[in-house]
């Protein structure tokens, strides 16, 4: 099975092809030319794997939460190379793949979402996946939910942003705080492996991100 991963969601972008189980892939820090650098990371990926386009099993994406542009960047880019083969598509949490990337047994998610706020989510690990304990919302960093007993992985752009706001509040709950960790189109590929094997997927024209808020900037009065 050939699967085509990608992400943009956050300030980094990557590509990622999962060829029966071996990844091959690139990932740059792209700041805003997400747009520029996605495709032909993508065709990378594909070249290095030996896997032309038509051949694709799926095509996966980090659908959110994250950069409204970028997680729309990585699904239109998704849609444009999944409708000439039809090729069933996937958008992939960008949180469930944080967890997925940080590897640890209970872990916290935390991109920051600007705006004083953060995306937040905590996954346990069960078995080789995770399973969702706090499901994604955006919140202030105060306000983050708690969470049952265990020893925390913090990772993300959150911690990094409002490190002492999320310490404070969970306390001795948190074990090690990862901040550098953002959101991979390796991990992605991982996670959509099993849903392409199980027949899952959706059409092109049906894909769409998940942005989890619905504004993108402050209003006067807020500022």
């Amino acid at each position: 099975m050939n699967i085509l991963a990608l992400d943009a969601s956050t300030e980094h972008c990557s590509a990622a092809v999962w060829r029966d189980g071996v990844i091959f892939g690139r990932e740059a820090r792209a700041g805003q030319s997400h747009s520029e650098m996605l495709i032909g990371m993508a065709d990378a990926a594909l070249a290095e794997a030996g896997v032309a386009l038509p051949a694709l099993s799926g095509i996966a994406f980090g659908a959110g939460p994250g950069s409204f542009t970028g997680l729309r960047v990585a699904c239109a880019v998704a849609q444009g190379l999944a409708f000439p083969s039809d090729i069933p598509l996937a958008g992939i949490g960008t949180l469930q793949a944080l967890a997925a990337g940080c590897g640890g047994d209970a872990v916290i998610c935390c991109l920051d979402a600007r705006m004083g706020e953060v995306y937040h989510a905590a996954y346990l690990r069960e078995g080789t996946g995770y399973r969702e304990v706090s499901a994604p919302r955006v919140c202030a960093p105060q306000a983050v939910p708690e969470l049952p007993a265990a020893r925390w992985t913090g990772c993300g752009s959150g911690f990094a942003v409002h490190g002492d706001v999320l310490r404070r509040r969970y306390g001795a709950q948190l074990d090690t705080v990862i901040a550098g960790l953002a959101p991979q189109a390796r991990d992605i590929a991982r996670l959509a492996a099993p849903v392409f094997a199980a027949g899952g997927g959706v059409r092109a024209e049906a894909a769409a991100p998940y942005y989890v808020r619905d504004r993108v900037a402050l209003k006067t009065g807020e500022r």
